[in-house]
């Protein structure tokens, strides 16, 4: 019985270390993973989750950074999708950071990426309440993709309706109308088209015409001008000759001034003296016929009465 007890004990403490040492090891590995790695978690409502996997890979700038470790649906909102990801702990994860779903065209496996706009903020912290940090939503391409081209197909839902709307009854037939009178004025536009282009050549007939007249007028300038040169040399030796003889003439004028000037005073003198020997003239002839009047005066010489002043009796 004895060897039974001591093999007994001695398996069984062989166990108990196998165990211990499976159990350091395990937690040896736990704590270096919590060491290296940081959990967070993601709230998705809008974006689809398909081809997502646990252990997908969590991408920041195109470097795997992490993987998904795990996720969860809300029994309330089946659309809220929570999902936890396990990411290198150095990993700058900020306030602003956001989580996108994206796929590979081929295989269609899903990833989840983080993108952090700059400036980034603060280091992301786990809230009061929160198992792990949580990770805001963002806006796939994908999702943008969609939207855009919802927001077409509702603009041309709206152009569509509108376009029906528009060629309702009364529409089309004011249309008509509108095309009917268009071709009618195309149909008058025409004629007036016809029209205008033959004023256009009566027009350019009569520029020809008068560009002949300028021509000819141009000419006949010329030779008046050639002719009228002479003329006019002709004409300035005129002025000059009648320019001197102007001179001339005033020249001849002022001295026929001076001298009739020096001629009215002579003449004056000359008449001043010959009124007083008319005056001395006209009293001896006075005193001559009254002495023919008194014949005895005559013969027997004047009387003292008749004697002019100085004069006496011989």
């Amino acid at each position: 019985m004895e060897p039974d007890v001591r093999y007994t004990f001695i398996g069984a403490t062989l166990v108990a270390l196998v165990a211990a040492a499976i159990i350091a090891l395990l937690w040896i590995s736990q704590a270096g993973a919590r060491e290296a790695y940081r959990k967070y978690q993601i709230v998705f409502v809008r974006q689809s989750l398909e081809g997502l996997q646990v252990g997908g890979d969590v991408n920041m700038r195109g470097i795997k950074v992490g993987q998904v470790v795990g996720y969860s649906l809300s029994p309330t909102r089946v659309n809220r999708v929570t999902v936890t990801i396990r990411v290198q702990r150095d990993t700058p994860i900020s306030e602003n950071t956001v989580a996108v779903v994206s796929r590979t065209l081929v295989t269609g496996i899903a990833r989840i990426g983080l993108r952090t706009p700059m400036p980034p903020g603060r280091p992301l912290e786990r809230a009061e309440g929160q198992d792990y940090p949580v990770i805001k939503e963002g806006t796939s391409t994908e999702e943008q993709i969609t939207d855009a081209l919802t927001r077409i197909a509702e603009s041309g839902t709206e152009a569509i309706e509108r376009v029906n709307a528009l060629l309702d009854q009364p529409n089309r037939d004011a249309l008509r109308d509108v095309l009917i009178n268009l071709r009618d004025l195309s149909a008058g536009l025409n004629a007036r088209l016809d029209r205008l282009d033959r004023t256009l050549a009566t027009v350019n007939r009569a520029a020809d015409s008068f560009g002949h007249a300028s021509a000819d007028v141009a000419a006949s300038v010329d030779r008046i001008g050639h002719d009228v040169g002479p003329l006019a040399r002709q004409a300035q030796t005129s002025i000059r000759d009648v320019s001197d003889s102007v001179k001339t003439l005033q020249t001849q004028i002022v001295a026929l001034a001076q001298r009739l000037d020096a001629a009215s005073q002579t003449a004056s003198l000359d008449l001043h003296a010959t009124a007083r020997e008319l005056r001395v003239t006209a009293e001896a002839l006075d005193r001559t016929l009254n002495r023919y009047r008194d014949p005895r005066a005559l013969i027997f010489g004047p009387n003292p009465a008749q004697l002019g002043p100085g004069e006496t009796v011989k």
